[in-house]
């Protein structure tokens, strides 16, 4: 698929979940099969493990930490730039909003009255625009919580299947 409709699908909010699903739906299915690999291993070391089998053991803890770690900041990351970029729109939205209804309510003529009452409704339409980017957001900010989860899932899926193999 090529950036561009990539792109242009993850414009829409639906999509953008949709998008999440899909990646969590593959994450689960390669932690399931990462841990039931290294849930035979550990049965097959019992107690007495080789050097391969304790780094292995070891890995399954630092990639937590780390995923987790590199997860939490990419959600505040995202969530940040979007807060930013949404107080910002809020804020210009309200200014317009209000800006607009004092035109409206200092109108003379019905001549005024219509153009203010029309810059108005545009104004409110503005601020629903606004709002309604609200769930892309949040999905945006899953997505990119889920990205780093994904990654290490996936490639230790691929990994442990070439060393099963």
């Amino acid at each position: 698929m090529s950036s561009l409709s990539s792109a242009a699908r993850l414009a829409n909010p639906l999509m953008q979940w949709f998008d999440l699903a899909l990646k969590t739906h593959e994450m689960l299915l390669s932690s399931g099969s990462v841990i039931r690999m290294r849930t035979e291993r550990m049965a097959k070391a019992g107690l007495t493990p080789s050097p391969a089998d304790l780094a292995e053991f070891q890995l399954m803890g630092q990639e937590k930490l780390t995923a987790a770690s590199e997860s939490g900041m990419a959600m505040v990351k995202q969530w940040h730039s979007s807060q930013f970029s949404l107080a910002n729109r809020a804020v210009q939205q309200w200014v317009q909003g209000t800006t607009a209804f004092l035109l409206l309510a200092g109108s003379v003529t019905p001549a005024q009255a219509v153009a203010n009452g029309d810059a108005f409704v545009q104004s409110a339409a503005g601020s629903v625009n606004a709002a309604s980017q609200l769930p892309g957001m949040a999905a945006r900010i899953a997505r990119e919580g889920l990205k780093p989860i994904h990654a290490a899932a996936t490639s230790n899926a691929r990994r442990l299947a070439d060393l099963e193999a």
